[in-house]
Order: C-alpha cells, then sequence, then structure tokens
C-alpha cells in the first residue's frame, strides 16, 4: 500500500499529457476543447490511487464492475465521488448501481432499465444514463443493435428514474483506423437521426486510450481514459501505454 503523495506524481504527468492530446485533437478535428471530456476509468486500481487522482481535481471515475465500485466507495465514504457504470451490466447488481452510482453508460436492454427503475424509486433517486449501442461486429460485443435504438429510446421515456444524456460505444479493436472511425460515425449518425424523433442526446462517449482521437474527430464528447492516466494494469505505473480497452 502506498503512503507517500510522491509515489503518484506519475499521475500528474500522465494527467496532463493525455490533456494536451486530447486538446491536440480537438484542434486538429477543428473543435473547441471545452466540448471533450475525460472520464478517467479507475477499474482495477485500488482506492488510494483515486484517492491520488481526487487530488488533481478529478472527482468521476469509470468503472466496469458494479463490486469494484462497492468496494472503493466503502473505503473512500465521504469523499465527493461520482462513480460511472461503464461496463456490461447484470440485472442482479441493479440494487448496488442505484445505491452507489450516479451514471450508467451501458443501458441496452428494457430488462435491465426495469430492474434500475425499481431501485432507483426505492432509493428516492434519479440518474443520467447512456444507451450503448453495438457497432462493432464482433460477437463478444454488449450493446444494443443500432436498429433498435428507435423504439428503445422512446420506451426509456417510460423510466422517470433515468436521465437518457446520449449514447456510447465501444469500436472494433482494429489497426485498420477507418474501421475505427466507422464505429464512431455510426454512433455520431444514430445520435442525430434521433434528434429528429424527438430525442435529445447531447453526449456521444467513444474513444478509449487508444482510439480517442477518432473519435474526438468523429464528435466524441466524452472519452474513456485508464491505462494513458494510471498506468498499465499490472499495477505498475507507466506513460502512455498501448493497451486498447479503455
Amino acid at each position: 500500500m502506498h503512503s507517500d503523495s510522491n509515489d503518484y506524481a506519475y499521475l500528474a504527468a500522465n494527467w496532463a499529457a493525455v490533456r494536451a492530446r486530447v486538446d491536440a485533437a480537438c484542434r486538429a478535428a477543428g473543435r473547441d476543447v471545452a466540448e471533450v471530456s475525460i472520464l478517467p476509468v479507475s477499474k482495477t486500481f485500488g482506492p488510494e490511487v483515486v484517492r491520488a487522482a481526487m487530488a488533481l481535481g478529478l472527482k468521476r471515475f469509470g468503472e466496469n464492475k458494479v463490486q469494484e465500485i462497492r468496494s472503493k466507495a466503502a473505503a473512500l465514504a465521504g469523499a465527493d465521488i461520482e462513480w460511472v457504470v461503464i461496463g456490461h451490466l447484470q440485472t442482479n447488481k441493479a440494487k448496488d448501481v442505484a445505491r452507489l452510482a450516479s451514471e450508467v453508460q451501458s443501458l441496452d436492454r428494457l430488462e435491465l432499465a426495469d430492474a434500475l427503475h425499481r431501485r432507483l424509486q426505492l432509493e428516492g433517486r434519479v440518474i443520467d444514463v447512456l444507451v450503448e449501442v453495438k457497432t462493432s461486429p464482433e460477437e463478444s460485443k454488449h450493446g444494443l443493435p443500432p436498429a433498435q435504438l428507435p423504439a428503445f429510446l422512446d420506451a426509456l421515456r417510460g423510466y422517470d428514474t433515468l436521465r437518457v444524456r446520449g449514447l456510447m460505444t465501444l469500436a472494433v479493436p482494429s489497426d485498420d483506423p477507418e474501421a475505427v472511425r466507422a464505429c464512431f460515425r455510426q454512433l455520431r449518425r444514430l445520435r442525430d437521426a434521433s434528434r429528429t424523433q424527438g430525442h435529445d442526446l447531447p453526449r456521444l462517449s467513444m474513444g478509449m486510450s487508444g482510439d480517442f482521437p477518432l473519435a474526438i474527430a468523429e464528435g466524441a464528447t466524452e472519452i474513456r481514459i485508464g491505462t494513458a492516466i494510471f498506468g498499465g494494469r499490472s499495477g505498475k505505473p507507466e506513460t502512455y501505454g498501448t493497451e486498447r480497452n479503455n
């Protein structure tokens, strides 16, 4: 367990480097840097690392697993943190999500909306949600099939505990930038089409450590960055890595 704040000097350096690269990607795309936020993905890193990141002014953290949110929230009780669920979510985790999370970015089916809604009603809470859309052909990827998005958005109007704020996707893990861009472009087009059907979806969460400049070029409003901020998930700090996941 680390105790010296100097142990985390790499976090400040990595954060500054990521921020500079995001700003450069925005300029290259002709976009205002204020239009793109960064969601630090703290999955697999302990509460002491999150605490160190909070010292840099960060307060929203993305997590894949609800059990990780549960343990970190307990260790950091009283801290001003917003936990964001970005991983595939099982309905039996709805109770913890309703109690602890400020946002879910992986809403992809009505069964899950039902479970969250019931638990949020009991907690007396309302949370932001993004609909995860499957823009990649990979079998292993989760997400709503694009053709089902219009009907799904219409159905979500019936859940007053869920504020639908936008869409999320994971691009295909390809070395071909055009294949990656196509995933991001599809999400933006789906958002634009949804607007014509009366759904205001200002947010597009897309892009991770390995592909975020492409996502920014295609209209991302938020990118999910883990490796480039926190280092490799071996637990050893490192500068900007090559891992594609977050």
